[in-house]
């Protein structure tokens, strides 16, 4: 799954620390999902999208087939 964390985070000035500590998650996790490496859990989306005022489908993008 694709997305706009780090777009998104850039725009924001955070760290992936900042963004972290922001959505009680570790650095490493922000890193992962930032690379496309992993895929957040549904609670976890829904935190990443309200903490940035969207909606989740524009934050995570489904992959193109």
């Amino acid at each position: 799954m694709n997305n706009r964390l780090r777009e998104l985070r850039d725009a924001q000035g955070w760290s992936q620390g900042e963004l972290a500590d922001r959505l009680d998650v570790s650095r490493q996790t922000v890193n992962a999902l930032e690379t496309g490496k992993y895929d957040p859990s549904l609670p976890l989306a829904f935190r990443i999208a309200r903490l940035f005022g969207l909606r989740i489908e524009d934050v995570f993008l489904p992959d193109q087939a």
